[in-house]
């Protein structure tokens, strides 16, 4: 393939060709919704590479991210709903109309201020009169955890929040004393309930102390690969399967393992 300088208008028009009758029967078959799966994986890919600090993979999954935006468009233009250029033309309007600190005479004195700024424009555009209409725009498809974390936010923002840690670990033993409560019981459908209240006071905890519950977890599920391969590089040394190992064995080794990681 010759050295060449595309454009984004060329990588448009080479989604309208794999989409027509003399293209690629695939392409042809897919809608908005048998791709938006793919579309949310090559963000995760995306947010991967950031996270390793790997230039050459970013660039690789920013195309595959802007391939898919291309392929949105061109089913959007095909179904005459809308364009490449009506997409622009919004994210530009919306970028300046959110920045009059920027485009217009308003003041912002630092990043808080401008995150503030933001909400309230926000706000007006979205046509959000209460802070439950807030909440319930932020976007059910997210990550249960993230999703959690931003109506935790909104709801800190007019003070519906705890005061200190101690608050805070009441709460959760609160809801830990429920759960076993609800297994007492034997109750499916209040054990889920309750589960799901843990999973989110332990979001809360996270956001309270500032962390992100998403990386909080996968960082934990990290450290239990990484012990778990402990333990196999164990019982392989020993010559021993890990599935003729009992619950005890292993639980013997993993032991082992975790204290060989503090």
């Amino acid at each position: 393939m010759k050295d060449t300088q595309y454009t984004f208008e060329e990588l448009l028009k080479i989604m309208d060709i794999l989409r027509s009758e003399q293209g690629c029967p695939w392409d042809r078959e897919q809608t908005h919704q048998s791709i938006k799966n793919d579309t949310i994986e090559e963000a995760y890919e995306l947010v991967e590479a950031i996270n390793n600090n790997d230039d050459e993979n970013m660039r690789e999954e920013l195309g595959d991210l802007l391939l898919h935006i291309a392929f949105h468009i061109q089913i959007a233009k095909e179904e005459a709903r809308f364009d490449e250029n009506s997409v622009l033309q919004g994210i530009i309007e919306k970028m300046i109309r959110r920045h009059p600190h920027v485009f217009e005479n308003e003041n912002a004195e630092n990043a808080e201020e401008v995150l503030r700024q933001w909400d309230e424009i926000k706000k007006i555009e979205k046509n959000h009169s209460t802070t439950t209409d807030v909440m319930r725009s932020v976007a059910k498809a997210l990550p249960a955890l993230t999703r959690a974390s931003k109506i935790q936010k909104k709801a800190a923002k007019v003070g519906f929040d705890f005061l200190d840690e101690e608050q805070m670990m009441d709460k959760l033993d609160e809801e830990i004393q429920e759960m076993k409560e609800a297994v007492q019981k034997k109750n499916i459908t209040l054990i889920e309930e309750e589960i799901g209240d843990m999973l989110f006071q332990i979001v809360n905890l996270s956001r309270f102390f500032g962390l992100n519950a998403e990386n909080t977890l996968t960082n934990a599920t990290e450290k239990f690969i990484n012990r778990f391969e402990g333990i196999e590089e164990i019982a392989n040394k020993q010559e021993r399967a890990m599935d003729a190992l009992s619950l005890n064995e292993m639980n013997e080794l993993w032991e082992v393992v975790k204290k060989r990681s503090f």
